[in-house]
């Protein structure tokens, strides 16, 4: 296997940021930041607070801002225990009543599995999980899970046999990560080893830690960037904190000494984002509008309940006909698409609106090509067939903000709405607003404080309609520019 991924970690005071670059295109950027760090993976102490039966669900208070929310199917009974074999017991199992397994005041030790996302708190589960280099501890299960992108049905019969004899030993279920693959039993049971010790301190530390205390903290973002991204493909690693370098060096060295040799210092003049062209690449993907080298563009629309894309030519006109621009186009954004949602970072429901195609075989090379695209994403995602209405919907999991809600606030002006009035439209609410207030209050002069584009147009376009509302009213109307307001602002002063 070519090496052909790229890690560069950027570090500075107050935030790191991690860019994954693919073929000399950047396809992932994790950021973490010192005043707002992510609990995602923490373990806490939480106490429930109220436990809502039409809802299935308790919300937690585990210390953090907003209450966490904790749902009948992501808690452990004592029944799913017992069940628990070599595979999860199916859904069809009736689901036990949210009383039956927890009940106000009672003191819980809960996983969070989803950041905090806009209004909601974070998401938790009793089922704890503990990952490692190479896999996943679930000391509350007897499931031993081999990742579905080990293809090779030997290999994962060698990593299955490997991990059971431990697991009977232990009692634990492992779930085997992808990073396994090919490597050798040494490193397996090193991982074992430490994954025992580590759940042994944390059930200590769950007896004696308060309510909303932390039992565990995830990695800061560069350890985990070499635990969950470092892998075969990665030719380089280049950091840019010797401070970093080191600690992150002294990491891989304990748990991949054969990759440790690909991380580097960088510590060259130039900016390593720079040097990458990352900057730009972050500022192209705050943009709704993504072009496509044949001259079409997709426009991204992120909503509360999903993300829409649309797919549209622009000036691609193609060589023969309709259907086969629409082909060439969708196939292009398909690629680009399952790019965009790694780099975004998009989550939830995505609803994707290709060119209508009428050939079913382009239909369905569009749709290869999307899932051909997602296939590295480290991300869950679930891809279905186009729907009656020549749409692809489909899942990526969710777990923390999206890139844009990371770095970006609604807009003060338009309150997040993006569109504002125009400044027609206004004038006439000011017209409206001084005549209410003209038969409201007694008043001698009439003053109008507004934006200066719109005070602009109503003294050079609109000149004749304020002299007949000032024949109107009986008062004259002066009107004051103000920088200070957005163009939908405006006060009507009398005096």
């Amino acid at each position: 296997m070519t090496p052909n991924e790229e890690l560069l970690i950027n570090v500075t005071p107050r935030e790191t940021r991690v860019a994954v670059i693919e073929n000399g295109l950047l396809q992932e950027l994790h950021i973490e930041r010192s005043s707002r760090r992510g609990v995602l993976g923490n373990l806490y102490k939480g106490r429930v607070q109220r436990v809502m039966p039409g809802m299935q669900a308790a919300f937690v208070d585990i210390g953090l801002e907003r209450a966490a929310f904790l749902h009948a199917s992501d808690i452990v009974s004592p029944a799913s225990r017992a069940l628990a074999g070599d595979a999860p017991v199916p859904e069809s199992r009736p689901q036990p009543l949210i009383t039956s397994l927890v009940h106000e005041g009672q003191e819980i030790v809960v996983q969070v599995i989803k950041d905090p996302i806009g209004s909601k708190g974070a998401r938790l589960t009793t089922e704890i999980s503990i990952p490692s280099r190479y896999l996943v501890l679930l000391p509350d299960s007897q499931v031993i899970g081999i990742s579905s992108r080990i293809d090779d049905e030997a290999e994962r019969q060698r990593l299955k046999q490997l991990v059971q004899t431990h697991a009977d030993a232990t009692g634990f279920g492992y779930i085997v990560r992808t990073n396994a693959e090919g490597i050798e039993a040494a490193y397996i049971e090193q991982d074992i080893a430490y994954l025992s010790r580590a759940i042994a301190v944390l059930r200590q530390r769950a007896k004696s830690q308060k309510v909303g205390e932390c039992i565990y903290e995830d990695l800061s973002l560069p350890m985990r960037a070499m635990r969950d991204l470092l892998h075969a493909r990665t030719a380089t690693v280049l950091i840019d904190s010797h401070e970093t370098f080191d600690k992150v060096q002294r990491f891989a060295q304990q748990l991949m000494p054969d990759l440790a040799g690909r991380i580097q210092h960088y510590s060259g003049e130039r900016p390593i984002f720079d040097l990458y062209g990352v900057e730009d690449e972050i500022g192209r993907a705050l943009d709704k509008q993504v072009p496509l080298k044949s001259g079409g563009y997709l426009v991204f629309d992120q909503t509360e309940a999903m993300t829409s894309v649309d797919i549209n030519t622009g000036s691609f006109l193609g060589q023969k006909n309709l259907e086969e621009t629409a082909y060439r186009t969708n196939l292009e954004a398909a690629q680009s698409v399952a790019r965009q949602l790694r780099l975004r970072n998009l989550g939830g429901i995505i609803i994707i609106d290709f060119i209508d195609m009428h050939d079913p075989e382009h239909k369905r090379q569009v749709l290869r090509t999307l899932e051909k695209g997602l296939a590295n994403d480290h991300v869950k995602t679930t891809v279905y067939d186009f729907s009656p209405l020549g749409l692809v919907e489909m899942t990526r999991k969710r777990t923390i903000e999206s890139l844009q809600r990371q770095l970006c606030e609604p807009c003060p002006a338009c309150s997040g709405r993006g569109y504002i009035k125009t400044a027609e439209t206004v004038i006439y609410e000011i017209f409206r607003e001084v005549t209410r207030a003209v038969r409201q209050f007694e008043a001698d002069k009439v003053m109008v404080m507004a934006a200066p584009k719109v005070v602009a147009k109503i003294t050079e376009e609109e000149s004749a309609a304020v002299a007949e509302l000032e024949v109107f009213i009986g008062k004259d109307i002066r009107f004051q520019p103000d920088e200070q307001y957005a163009q939908d602002q405006f006060d009507v002063v009398l005096s």
